[in-house]
């Protein structure tokens, strides 16, 4: 089966564009099979870092992350993309995009400047009409003004870096080849007098990621701010429902819906998976989370994905370069780490799962690599098969 790979282009990494990877034989509906890359579908020099598809449409979105644009293209062959009208203003350092079920929208997330934006998509997929979300509150730092959104239930007890040591400790691990790869959370540029007075302090706001709930509802992660906030979608934007306030220093990055109803939420600067779920009013709570014991204090959580009947979880870190195996217990409220197993490439930034197989993307050793799955277990081999992939983020399957 084949994939669309994303990646970061020469401004900071090595990929021309979005890129195409034969997993398996052509024909055969698992990935366990040896690896290759076809080519570049489109060239896409603004690095698109992540990608996502239309539910029912040939059409790709991809937020270009040095950009800060969204670009739509359509599929014009098996292994071409075209751009579909003009790029998107989003925000700085937009690192992803989801697209909403009915297809009439998508959200994109900002991490250089916290912006979470609402993004028009029209009958043929093109997008338009960008419309900036209410700004991320600091639960931890200054008080909610009157009239906002109160916060869920505060977790204490983690123990994390914060943004800045652990930009400056992930840079020097990584070396001088690869430094320039590391997010600069200490190094943020100053444009006005509103930004410096927002950067004066360790905290500053980054939304990282969107997921698509039922009933309408859509979470986004603020990772700076330690929050996941709850949004309900309407004709002029999104309205803020409520945010639901994690750990201090745990830098919520990655979500995962789950069929039992709860949220599973990585944290990328703590190394947890917590648990999400709304009680009968529908206020969300967070009931419980896991540590991925035996990361590095130095190393980032990244990814977060489920096995094909989602009783186990994956959620990869990078530094050490494995991937925490969490079987999911009870109805769905409590997770248990059975392992923390290598995944034998450098800087796992995203994973999936297809069937017995794990695929994850090394970015900084610039190959996508392929593990069998313990049937019985769920736990990751070694290293079945790689392929050469220039500075892979985002692994997503072709329909």
């Amino acid at each position: 089966m084949r994939f669309w790979v994303g990646a970061y282009a020469p401004d900071n990494g090595s990929a021309e564009g979005i890129g195409i990877l034969q997993a398996g034989e052509a024909e055969a509906p698992t990935a366990g099979g040896p690896l290759g890359m076809v080519g570049t579908a489109v060239a896409a020099p603004g690095s698109p870092s992540w990608i996502a598809a239309h539910p029912t449409l040939d059409v790709l979105y991809a937020a270009l992350e040095f950009d800060g644009t969204v670009q739509a293209y359509r599929r014009v062959s098996e292994t071409r993309l075209a751009p579909l009208g003009p790029p998107v203003e989003a925000g700085s350092a937009v690192c992803h995009v989801a697209v909403s079920p009915n297809a009439s929208f998508l959200v994109a997330s900002c991490w250089g400047d916290g912006r979470v934006v609402r993004i028009d998509l029209d009958a043929a997929g093109r997008p338009s009409r960008p419309v900036v979300a209410a700004e991320a509150v600091d639960p931890y730092g200054v008080a909610p003004a009157e009239g906002a959104v109160s916060t869920g239930a505060r977790v204490s007890g983690a123990v994390v870096p914060d943004l800045a040591a652990a930009a400056r400790a992930l840079r020097e691990a990584a070396g001088e080849e690869y430094a320039h790869l590391i997010p600069a959370y200490d190094d943020v540029a100053e444009t006005d007098a509103e930004s410096e007075e927002a950067l004066a302090g360790d905290r500053v706001s980054r939304a990282h990621q969107a997921i698509f709930l039922p009933g309408g509802l859509v979470a986004t992660t603020e990772m700076g701010l330690d929050l996941v906030r709850i949004w309900r979608s309407t004709d002029t934007g999104l309205r803020a429902v409520q945010d639901v306030v994690l750990p201090e220093g745990s830098g919520p990055r990655h979500g995962l819906w789950h069929p039992s109803g709860h949220l599973y939420v990585v944290t990328e600067l703590s190394r947890e998976v917590f648990v999400l779920a709304p009680d009968r009013e529908g206020r969300w709570h967070l009931r419980s989370g896991q540590p991925l014991l035996g990361s590095l204090d130095t190393d980032t959580a990244a990814e977060i994905c489920a096995s094909r009947d989602a009783s186990t979880l994956y959620a990869g870190v990078r530094g050490s370069d494995t991937v925490g195996v969490l079987s999911v217990r009870g109805a769905g409220e409590t997770l248990q780490l059975l392992a923390l197993a290598e995944t034998g490439t450098n800087w796992p930034r995203h994973h999936v799962v297809v069937d017995d197989t794990l695929l994850v993307a090394g970015q900084l050793a610039h190959e996508i690599v392929s593990l069998p799955l313990d049937a019985r277990t769920g736990v990751p081999g070694r290293v079945r098969h790689r392929t050469a992939s220039p500075s892979p983020t985002r692994l997503l399957p072709m329909r």
